[in-house]
């Protein structure tokens, strides 16, 4: 049986390579930093494994946590010279090669939704070929390896240093920032756990006026964007706002449609996103990779877009959800 753990152990072995090869640029004067960062995170998917089966304790993850937010904070980590190719060369391949570029991207989700659909019915000996319930992770791990495979033979590469050292770059370029969305939403299952939205629940039932609708769906709506813009990511601030105004007020007090209230209020959080440079895998990434004069570029496009599609949200909700 393939477990999906391997594969964690595979991701976390391609990170520790990946932070040999910072360690070792000279190219790069915060290379011990940059080093310790990714290594830190790579050996967190390898030690997270054991932990999750019992077998490890929990604490050493929380220090590393600790210990890479120091590292990115304060500036510990840069960008090194990796061995590429040219952009003259790149340019003349991507020529030659045309829409056959798309292939390997494309290779991933194929795997994926045949590993997803047909291989977890499998079996061999009597056991699944695939862990049971974790059919789509390994269905994009597998896909991810095989589309490693058919990119280096549709671009007739031997080496297999070519596309760890171009991984390394966009690990690079992307920086500290490619974390963020992972730490935010395990900081909502914080909050979730401690109670602030059981919290934010009583505080916005003692101020709310009674029996006004009206006045509780933007109380929703505007929660759920101002939590996004704090967290980063709506689903970090649905269960907040959800469990203090959502279910009790506009589904239990109002009797709203739970689908069209929560689906509604999701979007309103997704518009927060469009805003806040805490959404780094939609905001800041982008802007870094293709390397933009503006780095809040994205952001400012976006803005009268984000505040239009919250208003709506508003409304419809007020109109449709009652």
């Amino acid at each position: 049986m393939i477990k999906a753990e391997w594969f964690y152990w595979l991701v976390g072995f391609s990170f520790l390579v990946m932070a040999a090869q910072m360690v070792t640029d000279r190219g790069n004067p915060k290379r011990f930093g940059t080093g310790a960062f990714w290594g830190l995170i790579g050996a967190g998917f390898i030690y997270s494994s054991w932990v999750v089966t019992k077998r490890a304790p929990a604490e050493p993850l929380g220090a590393a946590v600790l210990i890479l937010a120091v590292l990115a904070g304060f500036g510990f980590t840069g960008r090194g010279t990796p061995r590429t190719t040219t952009p003259e060369e790149r340019a003349e391949s991507a020529a030659r090669l045309g829409n056959r570029l798309f292939v390997p991207a494309l290779t991933i989700p194929a795997v994926a939704m045949v590993c997803a659909l047909g291989v977890k019915h499998l079996s061999f000996g009597g056991r699944p070929v695939l862990q049971e319930g974790s059919e789509t992770i390994l269905g994009l791990g597998i896909g991810a390896v095989v589309a490693l495979a058919v990119a280096m033979v549709l671009l007739r590469e031997k080496r297999i240093s070519v596309p760890v050292q171009s991984g390394r770059t966009m690990l690079e370029a992307m920086g500290w920032a490619m974390l963020l969305p992972q730490m935010l939403a395990t900081l909502g299952t914080i909050f979730q756990v401690s109670g602030v939205g059981g919290q934010v629940g009583k505080l916005t039932t003692a101020l709310l006026p009674k029996d006004s609708l009206y006045v509780a769906v933007a109380v929703y709506c505007l929660g759920m964007f101002a939590f996004t813009l704090v967290m980063g990511n709506a689903f970090a601030a649905f269960p907040v706002m959800t469990a203090a105004v959502g279910w009790p007020v506009l589904i239990g007090h109002f009797h709203g449609n739970p689908a069209a209230v929560l689906a509604l209020g999701m979007l309103a959080g997704f518009c927060g996103t469009l805003v806040t440079p805490m959404a780094a895998n939609f905001n800041i990434v982008p802007a870094a990779l293709l390397e933009l004069k503006d780095q809040y570029g994205p952001i400012k496009a976006q803005l009268p877009t984000a505040g239009i599609l919250l208003g709506c949200n508003i409304v419809l909700m007020a109109l449709f959800a009652f």
